[in-house]
């Protein structure tokens, strides 16, 4: 392969940190090496983010040869990989990981105890990313946080009872719903209805909460339907990403919703979980100090991506110039007329003998159509989240491109696949390939079941040659005899594996090459170069078939694209029309929506106003409408759904800028103290010491007021409080006169010596501060007190700074003193402060966690005391942030002390 002119500049592009928007088809894949090769060599890794793990894998196989022969490492990573594979393929030069696996390992890391178990190249984890369907990962998956979550609360029981209160309640009469933004509200009689089923006085008593749990029933109820939102296999309910059409095993949705579903399907529900580690897509890749991306589709969005991540969108020229058919977008006034036509203008492309695909947005959809094409017999491939399609989901797109080939398919967001005029011939000789060996290499060949539907029997059977199916019957017979003569036993995945890896081999190796390969081992007839030849062969027959048939279905107009609805954004209906007329080829779509659709009635769309422009035009509802009129005032409505949908994208976004700050303090932290030096670990314990008592101090006296009006008694002991056992017994006794005594007669000019200092007729700490690193501590420390701008200056400012020292250096000379006294080696000592400090910061991270999401909740309420809801999160948010960074270093210290008094016991 070379990089045609345009791709040079797509790959500049990418390097400018930009976004490059390339038609589908333009090879964006080949351009991303030279962005990713040019970035890598400055060794600090770089990412190259895929929407799934196929794309991930393909990607690593067919660009990292490009880079392994340019020196460079190539690593991947892919779902159910152990931490050391993870490890050594993070540390690799251009790693090719898919967006979640991503954004999980990272909060992985940062719930890990140890520094072996952190896989991510750390402290500097982010280089350079280019992120592949930028617009899908940053967009549309950007509202939803990814979450790890930890032990169940005991809400369980709660959700079946919910659901069958919502089956009670009525539409109208007891709730009323608001499409837009998925939100269902109680009415009066709702209320009364619900309060009596659930024998409660109050649905929205704090003590016995069931108002949550009846919303998210009538939501569930309401908005997620089977076969569109979700779908249900092997007693659970599976989400289904709505952009890409394919099912989600891993992913729950948050807030109870999924336990709501789970509830209304009759299914086991899986206990609500607390959240203990939560970054969004928007915040994962701003951690980059350099982020590019690449799709067909950015235009539309270019504000928001200049917005948010200050990266323009370049559009780059096509090869080829693009001579695709758009024709206009017909509409009808019920959905029934328009899978009527639908059909018949499959029926008619089918006759022609050009390749169809139709777009539709959910399972339901393209099952009903498929109905519809069997009742009259047209052959046809299916392509969703059903297991049984999804599973060939490269060989389906691959035939795609084909004479007579229908595929109907849910949304074709991120498939990875072109879809070639005349089909893909790499894939057909796969797939012959796999027809011929797989029965003589496994005895498991599992029973696919395929649609009676398929187009696999209407399309041209390629005709391979006499050497090709020589060389097969050959390699089929040298399987059987490895087989039996090695008790080899292969599984199913096993030998599909196997015969890609030697299609990997006859990829890097000449025929000449691997003849020689063969004729050298001539007593062990090697199984896997002879595939690998046998590939090459079938591979000339199909390329030539494939090249024949292409220019046939060329001649015929190309493939036809059919979009059954229209998207609440332009970008995603032009994914859809992409997929013709990809590097110059003929080809033509056709959108055809009805005013029965889920956006119309999403956004209260007049539609009033269209069904009297259709009666007037026709007395047939089933006849569609095309015209001026109609496309504007549907594209006004795209228009209006993009900037509904951008608004609350921007809210979330300027929401989580404010966790984002807080979780990078608490995250740089704690990977400091998990990765630093054991010396920088016991700074961070002497800070927290000192900050405690400065804590204390503050709390208890005023800089502008005379030492005698403090509240010296308290201050004692609170101290005494924390300190426990280890403030010996001389400073246990000292009194409140005492303290005032010696704080009145304190010379500031004549009491500066740093290391030596105590208050006048007070016990001395124990002396500690020896050796240059002690003494270089302890002078940092005395300078952070003097320097704190918080506190507000008064006269007796100075007074309180040395009572800050004092009492720090005491705490701290304690500290240190009992350690030495405890016997146990530095090592040790290190390990122990480590883990006390990390695991504190992870307890109060996690309920902080959970009060900022019972924050974001409440919120929105104060909106009526006409106070901005931003404004008091970024306060409160604040507020609770600066409680537990507090709370955490007084509970560190407290357990650090109790420790050492009794580590035995401990």
């Amino acid at each position: 392969m070379r990089h045609f002119d345009v791709q040079i500049i797509g790959g500049a592009v990418l390097h400018d940190g930009s976004i490059a928007e390339m038609k589908t088809g333009e090879g964006k894949t080949l351009v991303s090496t030279l962005a990713a090769y040019l970035n890598a060599l400055s060794g600090e890794g770089v990412h190259v983010v895929t929407v799934n793990d196929y794309l991930a894998q393909r990607d690593a196989e067919w660009m990292g040869r490009v880079h392994r022969f340019l020196g460079l490492s190539v690593g991947l990573i892919q779902r159910g990989m152990t931490p050391e594979q993870r490890r050594s393929n993070y540390g690799c030069d251009i790693t090719y990981t898919n967006n979640s696996e991503l954004g999980f390992d990272y909060l992985r890391d940062n719930l890990s105890a140890s520094r072996d178990q952190l896989v991510m190249r750390w402290p500097k984890p982010f280089h350079f990313a280019i992120l592949d369907e930028v617009d899908s990962v940053l967009i549309d998956e950007g509202r939803n946080p990814l979450l790890i979550s930890g032990e169940a609360s005991k809400e369980a029981a709660r959700y079946p009872v919910a659901a069958r209160v919502a089956e009670l309640l009525t539409r109208v009469l007891h709730y009323k719903v608001e499409l837009k933004d998925n939100s269902v509200e109680l009415t009066e009689e709702g209320i009364v209805l619900a309060e009596m089923a659930l024998e409660t006085n109050d649905l929205w008593d704090e003590n016995d909460p069931w108002a949550r749990f009846v919303l998210n029933a009538l939501k569930a109820k309401e908005f997620y339907r089977r076969d569109v939102q979700y779908m249900v296999r092997n007693g659970k309910a599976l989400i289904i990403n709505e952009l890409t059409g394919r099912v989600e095993e891993k992913r729950r949705w948050s807030e109870g919703i999924h336990q709501a579903v789970e509830a209304k399907e009759g299914l086991k529900i899986q206990a609500d979980s607390v959240v203990v580690a939560q970054i969004t897509y928007q915040s994962l890749f701003k951690l980059y100090p350099k982020l590019s991306g690449m799709t067909g589709t950015a235009k539309t969005e270019e504000k928001e991506f200049l917005k948010m991540f200050q990266m323009p969108v370049i559009e780059v020229p096509t090869n080829m110039s693009n001579i695709r058919q758009d024709l206009p977008i017909q509409a009808f006034a019920t959905a029934r007329g328009k899978w009527e036509y639908v059909r018949a203008e499959i029926e008619y492309m089918f006759k022609l003998g050009r390749p169809v695909l139709v777009g539709t947005t959910s399972v339901e959809n393209s099952e009903y159509l498929s109905d519809l094409l069997r009742e009259t017999n047209i052959p046809h491939n299916v392509l969703n989240a059903r297991p049984k399609y999804a599973a060939r989901e490269a060989e389906i797109v691959a035939q795609a491109g084909r004479k007579n080939a229908i595929t109907l398919s849910t949304n074709m967001a991120g498939r990875g696949t072109d879809i070639i005029l005349g089909g893909n011939p790499k894939m057909l000789a796969k797939e012959i390939l796999e027809d011929s060996l797989l029965s003589f290499l496994t005895q498991n060949v599992p029973d696919v079941d395929i649609d009676s539907g398929t187009s696999k029997k209407v399309l041209s059977k390629v005709n391979v040659g006499p050497s090709s199916l020589g060389l097969l019957a050959k390699t089929a017979i040298l399987s059987k005899y490895v087989s039996k003569s090695e008790s080899k036993s292969w599984t199913y995945d096993e030998a599909r594996n196997m015969i890609s890896e030697s299609i990997e081999m006859s990829q890097s190796m000449e025929s000449t090459e691997l003849q020689k390969l063969i004729d050298e081992q001539t007593e062990i007839y090697p199984l896997g170069p002879s595939i690998a030849l046998a590939y090459l062969s079938v591979l000339k027959d199909c390329e030539s078939h494939c090249s024949n048939e292409g220019l046939e279905v060329k001649s015929l107009g190309g493939l036809h694209v059919i979009g059954t609805s229209l998207h609440e954004s332009r970008r995603i209906d032009n994914q859809l029309r992409g997929r013709a007329g990809r590097q110059g080829d003929p080809g033509s779509t056709r959108f055809m929506v009805s005013l029965q659709d889920e956006m119309f009635q999403k956004f209260n769309f007049d539609t009033e106003w269209a069904i009297k422009l259709i009666s007037r035009i026709t007395n047939d509802e089933d006849i569609p409408i095309e015209g001026n009129a109609i496309v504007k005032q549907l594209m006004s409505l795209q228009i209006n759904a993009e900037k509904y949908f951008f608004g609350i994208r921007k809210s979330l976004v300027e929401f989580d800028e404010v966790l984002e700050v807080q979780r990078k303090h608490v995250y740089d932290l704690r990977q400091l103290v998990l990765t630093g030096d054991s010396d920088g670990c016991s700074e961070h314990i002497f800070q927290y010491m000192q900050a405690v008592t400065a804590e204390i101090i503050f709390k208890n006296v005023d800089p502008t007021k005379h030492p005698s009006s403090w509240n010296l008694g308290k201050l004692l002991r609170e101290f005494n409080g924390i300190s426990g056992k280890i403030s010996n017994d001389s400073f246990a006794g000292v009194t409140e006169e005492q303290m005032l005594q010696s704080l009145t007669q304190i010379d500031v000019l004549s009491s500066t010596d740093v290391y030596e200092f105590h208050l006048p007729n007070l016990p001395e700490p124990p002396n500690s501060f020896r050796g240059i690193r002690m003494k270089s501590s302890s002078l940092k420390r005395w300078l952070t007190i003097c320097s704190d701008d918080s506190i507000k200056d008064g006269k007796f400012r100075s007074t309180v700074n040395l009572l800050c020292k004092y009492l720090g250096d005491f705490l701290i000379a304690s500290y240190l003193d009992i350690i030495q006294e405890s016997g146990y080696d530095s090592a040790y000592v290190k390990e122990i402060e480590r883990e006390v400090l990390v695991k504190t910061l992870d307890c109060f991270w996690r309920d902080h966690l959970v009060n900022m999401n019972r924050l974001n909740s409440a919120v929105n309420v104060r909106s009526f005391g006409h106070r901005n809801p931003l404004e008091e999160y970024k306060i409160d948010g604040c507020r609770f942030f600066i409680s537990m960074l507090s709370a955490t270093r007084r509970v560190t210290v407290e357990s650090l002390l109790r420790y050492w008094s009794s580590p035995m016991e401990s």
